[in-house]
């Protein structure tokens, strides 16, 4: 027997508006108690709205499209998750595709979407295509950022992570346990928001403890294999780093090959902090002190905040929502 909105409103307790307000995202007539119950109702029947009865009677597909920068990124698993998981409980299906930092390929994947009509488009977006968002919210066309800024957009919701004090943590860190000959590595970042911010923590926290910025930061190339090398290059032309903060977890990786090629020991002869909290990190050896990103609230804000723009029918604000890291302390700095 199908399941339908009936049912979920008579289990739960509730009207059927409740039921499709709490669907559709719109919590602001709801109390937290009521929504999570019917949430929870709406989980343990399997209940799914029908998408072609609700689109045809809203002009909506209820899809929403979501273009992320590198999918080998660990990171945006737990990101997308928190989506998809949102989406779902207000009856959204998710499409989802990979851009690979390529701006161009960004573009044809946005206009895919909008061809698809879908009824909104969640992005990690690329440096190069601002002439592309601005035509966007001149057309009031329903956008949101994840995880980047673009500037001088700034009428656009976005979620971001607050990264400066991500890369201050870990050079608080790593003075705390007496290092001073800190460096990090980063891939160029040619606009991209979060490299920027990282380097931009990173220096302001040096400077705070009266340690010199200069050479400190080593730009990379965005490119499988380059870390590595500029990490055996870096090291065989001056032993003096006791301690490297690295930018991103698929960088750390490299980082540790060079390492391990180079018999560079971790943490006795350099302490190693990485940004982004991954399912591996605990399991190396030794196990990886990182800079934990909410990755999954992330995701989940972005699409509750998506769904909300969609289904409201005045126009709201554009907000940024600035979440906080946390550090993970493990061995790799010689302390637990």
């Amino acid at each position: 027997m199908r399941i339908t909105i009936d049912d979920v409103a008579k289990q739960a307790g509730v009207s059927k508006t409740t039921v499709s307000r709490i669907l559709n995202g719109n919590y602001s007539q709801t109390t937290e108690e009521t929504k999570e119950r019917v949430q929870k109702i709406i989980r343990e029947l399997n209940y799914h709205p029908n998408p072609m009865a609700r689109g045809l009677k809203q002009m909506r597909t209820n899809i929403i499209g979501i273009v992320l920068s590198n999918l080998n990124n660990p990171f945006w698993s737990k990101v997308l998750e928190g989506v998809e998981d949102t989406c779902r409980l207000s009856g959204y299906s998710l499409m989802i595709c990979n851009s690979n930092e390529d701006s161009y390929r960004e573009a044809e994947l946005i206009e895919g979407f909008r061809m698809r009509q879908v009824d909104g488009i969640i992005v990690n977006p690329t440096a190069n295509n601002k002439a592309l968002f601005e035509e966007m919210t001149n057309n009031k066309y329903p956008l949101t950022f994840i995880n980047r800024r673009i500037e001088g957009i700034d009428v656009v919701d976005s979620v971001v992570v607050n990264n400066i004090n991500g890369a201050r943590m870990a050079v608080d860190h790593f003075v705390q346990l007496g290092k001073r000959n800190i460096v990090t590595f980063v891939y160029q970042p040619h606009g991209v928001s979060t490299w920027q911010d990282r380097v931009t923590g990173f220096k302001e926290a040096l400077s705070e403890h009266g340690i010199a910025v200069h050479d400190r930061v080593i730009e990379v190339k965005n490119e499988v294999g380059r870390v590595k090398e500029a990490v055996i290059e870096y090291f065989k032309s001056s032993s003096a780093a006791d301690a490297v903060f690295s930018t991103s977890s698929m960088m750390t990786l490299e980082i540790l090959e060079g390492f391990k090629e180079l018999n560079i020991k971790v943490p006795d002869d350099v302490a190693l902090i990485g940004y982004d909290e991954t399912v591996w990190a605990k399991h190396l050896n030794p196990p990886l002190t990182t800079i934990k990103q909410p990755a999954y609230e992330m995701g989940a804000i972005a699409a509750k905040n998506m769904i909300k723009k969609i289904t409201s029918k005045t126009k709201k604000r554009p907000k940024t929502v600035v979440l906080e890291p946390e550090l993970i302390v493990r061995h790799s700095c010689g302390s637990h």
